[in-house]
């Protein structure tokens, strides 16, 4: 994040914008909304920038700008001039003064941007782009506007006023947060859009009256193989709703930043021979945080139920009583698969797929060898980078061919992805060669040929 996104209150603080044109009018019509007394310094003014500055109880300095135009302790300060010389100089002196100051659309002599902004007040919301792209922030604050209804700033207004008896009544954060959640997907905001405040007053009245502290509840959401594209909106939902996420290993930086921002966060990943948190540990720590009222999601890689041990999870949760709900994600076969360029089935080459886990038990792959070896099938196994060797040795020993395809898929979907493709006989060797790391995906088939046509990633 290159820019921290604050909200100024600047009611009667007294504001500066060096020039009097149109660029001016523009930045002072902003900052008369926000209630600012506004000054100008400039040789000539615009007539509307005028009328702005004296409804605001601002002066009008006419006169080129000088160093001492900053000695008044200004709030914030807009050069707004169309010279380039006197808009830098107004930054290098802002700067030595520790005051905020921005150069309309010169973004190295900006110390704060001005955003595109959705005006729903009390409520506002504001898209920002570092200056980098205007246009694309205004398109996007067209898309917001119009899911926004137009009554919101009335549901605002409404909360601030009951804000004080609802903290009064409910003291613990977590829960106060459940309880406005709840009423804002209550019938309660359609009566202040329509105005029915005393109604409205009547069904919040009625809500605390019967409070009573949540139960707490787990969420078990796949969080797909690595894409924060592939995530359902359930989960999305969930993630931003929940006040604790734990997560393993396999979740991506980009998804764990969509969880909701002041969640608090704990990390239980396991690697081979390294497990941050042993499993009979997290099954712990999810009973634990539900049992304190606290919603929880178990955010997984991939899809729960598969190999993601999310049925040993909520087998601990049932026991103890603890609700939950599954949410599936997209299962590193299907994701990076199909990132990958290769189908799983195909009418000519696989009428069946097994999904199968790599993992070595004390040295050894223990799988049904003679069921894989079928030449119309592929094969997909999770966690097998460490034991390719001889799980490709035991494969050929059985009966299959050498030169079946095998491909490998190094974190799939990412922008990290590598594919390498080679043989039963030499896919082993490939690793080192290309220096391939987990987590890693592997297909055996045919249908790992199609990738020379059907690769779009």
């Amino acid at each position: 994040m290159e820019i921290f996104p604050i909200s100024l209150k600047l009611q009667q603080q007294r504001c500066l914008i060096v020039g009097g044109g149109h660029i001016a009018y523009r930045k002072a019509i902003l900052l008369h909304k926000a209630g600012a007394i506004i000054d100008v310094v400039a040789p000539e003014i615009d007539e509307n920038l005028l009328e702005i500055v004296h409804k605001s109880t601002g002066k009008f300095l006419q006169h080129a700008f000088v160093e001492t135009d900053l000695e008044h302790p200004y709030r914030l300060v807009i050069a707004a001039t169309n010279q380039p010389k006197v808009n830098h100089l107004v930054f290098d002196l802002c700067e030595q003064r520790n005051l905020l100051v921005n150069s309309v659309d010169d973004i190295p002599h900006c110390r704060f941007m001005v955003p595109a902004i959705i005006d729903r007040s009390p409520l506002v919301v504001s898209v920002a782009s570092n200056g980098t792209s205007p246009v694309l922030s205004r398109q996007l604050r067209t898309q917001i506007e119009s899911l926004l209804p137009h009554s919101l700033g009335k549901l605002a207004q409404f909360s601030g006023h009951w804000r004080k008896a609802v903290k009064e009544k409910i003291p613990n954060p977590d829960q106060r947060r459940v309880f406005w959640e709840e009423l804002y997907a209550s019938p309660l905001k359609e009566q202040v859009f329509n105005d029915n405040l005393e109604k409205a007053n009547q069904m919040l009245q009625q809500a605390l009256a019967e409070w009573t502290a949540p139960k707490g509840e787990v969420y078990l959401v796949g969080a797909g193989p690595g894409d924060p594209e592939l995530l359902t909106l359930k989960a999305l939902r969930l993630m931003q709703q929940a006040d604790v996420v734990i997560y393993d290993r396999l979740v991506s930086p980009p998804i764990l930043d969509l969880c909701r921002r002041d969640a608090e966060k704990v990390y239980v990943g396991k690697a081979r021979s390294n497990h941050s948190v042993p499993q009979d540990g997290i099954n712990a720590l999810l009973v634990e945080y539900a049992q304190q009222g606290k919603r929880v999601c178990r955010l997984k890689g991939g899809d729960p139920f598969i190999f993601g041990r999310g049925g040993e999870e909520i087998q601990e949760l049932f026991a103890a009583g603890v609700p939950f709900q599954v949410v599936p994600g997209i299962t590193a076969a299907s994701g990076c698969s199909a990132y990958a360029g290769i189908p799983l089935t195909h009418r000519d080459y696989a009428q069946s797929v097994r999904f199968l886990t790599g993992h070595l038990k004390e040295g050894s792959p223990e799988l049904p060898w003679d069921e894989l070896v079928y030449e119309n099938q592929t094969l997909v196994l999770y966690m097998g980078l460490v034991g390719l060797e001889k799980i490709s040795q035991q494969l050929i020993a059985h009966g299959q061919r050498p030169d079946m395809p095998v491909a490998l898929i190094s974190k799939g979907t990412t922008p990290d992805q590598k594919v390498v493709v080679g043989t039963l006989a030499d896919i082993a060797s490939k690793v080192t060669e290309y220096q391939i790391q987990a987590p890693t995906l592997t297909i055996i088939g045919e249908v790992v040929h199609l990738r020379e046509q059907l690769q779009w990633q």
